[in-house]
């Protein structure tokens, strides 16, 4: 029998592209270059560079949908690339997320995932789905050789990255409703718990965005007390509805917040704050750059939205304050904006819990609220135990900063002028 030479073709693109891959993990540079040489172009081989580019595109999408069985999600994989490598090798993962998801019927895709393709805007734009690498190298500017080798180098990357959490449902695993169905009616008359959480966040971006946009602090702490009460009484009023329904709607869910250097140890401290003052956990892992925040759906969106907005206020006020010098005229702006934003994070974790404190206080002395104490006490204790689940007897340590005094004070100034404001009632509340 004869041979195949388009299937002998496609063994030996396959094979050097694993050679190559082997060889970037190894730091096998020779290896590497005769890899990478041999996949830019090969001699009296018809159709070569398309048959390469069909089968490293495959490889691309085969990994990535291994990465999703070992708990990462599409924005944990483009943050990985941006840091490792860059921003052209970020757009290369989030087309590649875009060609793997379009597999998938939508109503199996879970909510958060739509999320976060949303927010990457990972969508086919590219003409040709058979060609995507020539276009996307066209329209990154790179040449054959050059575009090659960032897909090997995000292939490297794609090998390497650990197994982490599974925070949700896999795609192709989720049970959505159709398109349009969660936004309608209960049938009651009274609209779906969806649409009422979709309507609240929209008015808590709202008032976020305009106490962060605002040059007077009094407009500020307005707009950022009316978002915190908000998100304070949806918190209440899901967990009422937990307690009340029999089939327990909701459960502890995990969200991955990104901790972008410097200073990601103040960082990961402000987001740890922030989940203890609306009754999450936040785990840090220091190598991958993200934190890891467990609770209730409702929490989740409060920690990450609150962070958000606190975490531009830190940095605004920080840019504002200047650099700093030592008397003999060495520089030591690093260790002030170190102990700035620690010490910004330990005053608004107390001021939060306090405010914190007063919503629950307030909302426990409403007629039909009696209950929610126990009610919040048993969410508590789910949310230990989907934490020891998930990262089982997690060590704990405590923050080490670089200590500048004025940089301390500064920041715990700052904090106390943050937008919130913990005596303010509860919208609603009676």
């Amino acid at each position: 029998m004869g041979t195949n030479p388009i299937g002998a073709d496609k063994d030996a693109a396959e094979q050097l592209a694993a050679e190559a891959v082997y060889a970037l993990r190894g730091s096998d540079e020779a290896g590497y270059e005769r890899c990478l040489r041999l996949l830019t172009v090969r001699p009296n081989a018809s159709g070569w560079e398309h048959l390469v580019d069909r089968t490293i595109t495959a490889r691309l999408q085969r990994d990535l949908t291994e990465l999703w069985r070992r708990g990462w999600q599409p924005t944990d994989v483009v943050r990985m690339a941006n840091r490792r490598f860059g921003a052209v090798h970020a757009r290369l993962a989030t087309d590649t997320i875009a060609a793997e998801m379009r597999t998938y019927a939508t109503t199996t895709v879970d909510e958060r995932w739509l999320e976060q393709l949303s927010a990457l805007n990972a969508q086919v734009w590219w003409q040709d789905r058979g060609n995507h690498l020539q276009e996307w190298r066209h329209r990154e500017g790179l040449d054959r050789e050059a575009g090659i080798a960032c897909v090997l180098e995000v292939l490297s990357m794609f090998a390497v990255l650990p197994r982490l959490e599974q925070l949700g449902p896999l795609p192709g695993t989720a049970r959505r409703p159709p398109s349009g169905a969660d936004a309608r009616a209960d049938g009651r008359g009274s609209p779906s718990k969806a649409a009422v959480n979709q309507r609240i966040l929209v008015r808590v971006r709202a008032l976020l965005s305009k106490a962060e946009s605002t040059d007077y602090p009094a407009e500020a702490e307005t707009f950022t007390a009316g978002a915190q009460a908000l998100m304070a009484r949806h918190s209440i009023d899901a967990a009422m509805l937990w307690a009340e329904s029999g089939d327990a709607p909701d459960a502890p869910r995990g969200r991955r917040l990104g901790i972008d250097a410097p200073y990601e140890t103040a960082k990961a401290m402000l987001v740890t704050v922030v989940a203890q003052a609306n009754r999450c956990q936040a785990v840090w892992n220091k190598e991958l750059g993200f934190s890891t925040v467990i609770g209730f759906p409702a929490d989740l969106d409060a920690v990450e939205l609150l962070h958000t907005s606190l975490l531009v206020q830190a940095t605004t006020a920080l840019v504002k304050s200047g650099t700093r010098a030592h008397g003999d005229g060495q520089s030591r702006t690093r260790a002030f904006r170190s102990a700035f934003l620690t010490s910004y994070a330990q005053r608004i974790g107390e001021r939060l819990s306090a405010a914190a404190g007063e919503a629950v206080h307030q909302a426990s002395a409403e007629p039909g609220h009696a209950g929610l104490l126990p009610v919040l006490a048993a969410r508590d204790r789910a949310i230990e135990e989907a934490v020891d689940e998930m990262f089982g007897k997690t060590k704990k340590h405590r923050v080490a900063a670089r200590y500048d005094m004025e940089g301390w004070m500064s920041g715990r100034a700052a904090a106390d002028e943050a937008r919130l404001q913990e005596n303010r009632r509860i919208p609603g509340s009676r």
